[in-house]
């Protein structure tokens, strides 16, 4: 008979605790978004200089920055008067997030507040030790050169102090949506690339699995990794494993990232009852044939009886900038074997077989062809390149189209100042 020590009792209650901190007008915005799509146990935050914005926030958890510097007129697109801002409030942003597991930094890069916040924020969670992942965007060609600049250098800000970094440019959004798609779709869009991005992390490391991913496995690859790509994909039909996994790797929209050159892969394979070992083996093989031999490969696979035919595949790919960062780690070749973590066992060798044709991206506005796998839904796919199988995907991006300080003008020249009693729900 197995008896536990009754000090050191398992517990099967243990929640991670998962932040999102949404920094100046697009962050904000990002965390309303994720909030009206119920996304589960994650706690949000939003910080921002301009307190009009933070009064039309649904988070519960608002702070102002820079009372005295901004006087909650926000930032006048000036990154220096972000920063001094949220230093101004850093300790309230770090009591707010106090011991979380992960925080998930949303900024939108080139305005004020999050260009000169999130550096601020990601230093600091760097200091306590918390894994940090940073989702931004660049803007627009259209919005001009000094912003693209200022983005350009908060970028390199923030990539010394967060643990994982995804860069989304807003510019090649225009290269895969098409000119009959309006402007109200596109940021439709955008919200659900946003939503799935801290999604398809936080259900590997949430939701139980056959073939588990824990929080360490999770850190292993995230941790100290810079650079990143992610993508997730659906499909229902035949070789619905092989597509979906072909729609998390394929994608034009994350600027000059080869899969190949990536050092750690998160997968996470997700399907109802009715999924095999072989569609495991199949959506792991579209992943090895797209990684360096090299890579360290965690992958891990979870039965949800509410997926009913449909399958889905999450990748995250990190690395691809720090060719140091496994040094002190195993390597593990992944034609080799991959890390299965089944509950209760040892990791198990699992052979990989390259995949034996090149699978086709569907489109859900393509025709249907008869027999053909069905797209459910496609998001943040990494960069697949001479691959390109789609005229029109079905790709999201972060946009930046709400942030209170995304034209270089201060907040009082464009909105009335907000009375004093809005403020009483924030501390």
């Amino acid at each position: 008979m197995i008896e536990f020590d009754k000090e050191h009792e398992l517990k099967s209650d243990v929640i991670l605790s998962i932040k999102v901190v949404g920094v100046g007008g697009a962050g904000g915005n990002t965390v309303n978004s994720m909030i009206s799509s119920d996304l589960q146990h994650i706690d949000f935050i939003v910080t921002n200089t301009d307190s009009q914005a933070l009064y039309h926030s649904n988070a519960l958890k608002k702070i102002q920055l820079g009372k005295k510097s901004t006087k909650g007129l926000g930032s006048g697109a000036n990154p220096d008067l972000g920063r001094r801002a949220t230093e101004e409030d850093l300790e309230r942003i770090m009591e707010a997030i106090g011991d979380a597991d992960i925080v998930f930094i949303a900024a939108g890069m080139g305005g004020g507040t999050g260009s000169g916040g999130a550096p601020v924020i990601a230093k600091a969670l760097k200091e306590r030790g918390i894994l940090s992942i940073a989702v931004v965007t660049k803007p627009f060609g259209f919005e001009g050169r000094r912003r693209m600049m200022v983005a350009q250098e908060a970028i390199e800000q923030l990539r010394k102090e967060v643990d994982t970094l995804i860069i989304i440019p807003n510019q090649k959004l225009l290269d895969v949506v098409d000119r009959s798609v309006t402007m109200i779709e596109s940021f439709a869009m955008i919200d659900q690339l946003l939503i799935h991005s801290v999604k398809s992390i936080t259900d590997i490391v949430t939701q139980p699995g056959h073939i588990n991913v824990d929080f360490a496995d999770l850190r292993a690859i995230m941790k100290g990794m810079g650079l990143a790509m992610m993508g997730a994909g659906s499909a229902q039909g035949h070789d619905r494993a092989r597509v979906a996994a072909q729609q998390a790797i394929s994608s034009n929209l994350i600027e000059n990232m080869d899969m190949k050159k990536a050092r750690g892969i998160l997968v996470n394979i997700t399907g109802g009852l009715s999924l095999s070992l072989h569609e495991i083996n199949d959506a792991a093989s579209v992943i090895y044939d797209e990684s360096n031999e090299n890579a360290h490969i965690i992958l891990g696979s979870v039965i949800d009886p509410s997926m009913g035919d449909k399958v889905s595949v999450s990748v995250i790919a990190t690395g691809f900038e720090n060719p140091l960062a496994y040094a002190t780690k195993a390597e593990i070749p992944a034609d080799q074997m991959l890390d299965l973590k089944i509950k209760g066992e040892e990791p198990v060798e699992h052979k990989l077989k390259a995949p034996e044709q090149v699978i086709p991206v569907y489109s859900e506005y393509l025709q249907r062809v008869d027999g053909a796998p069905q797209l459910v839904e496609q998001v943040i796919m990494p960069a697949h390149h001479e691959k390109d199988h789609t005229p029109q995907q079905n790709i999201y991006s972060f946009n930046n189209r709400y942030e209170q300080d995304s034209l270089d003008v201060p907040a009082f020249l464009r909105r009335p100042k907000v009375e004093e009693s809005y403020l009483e729900p924030m501390e």
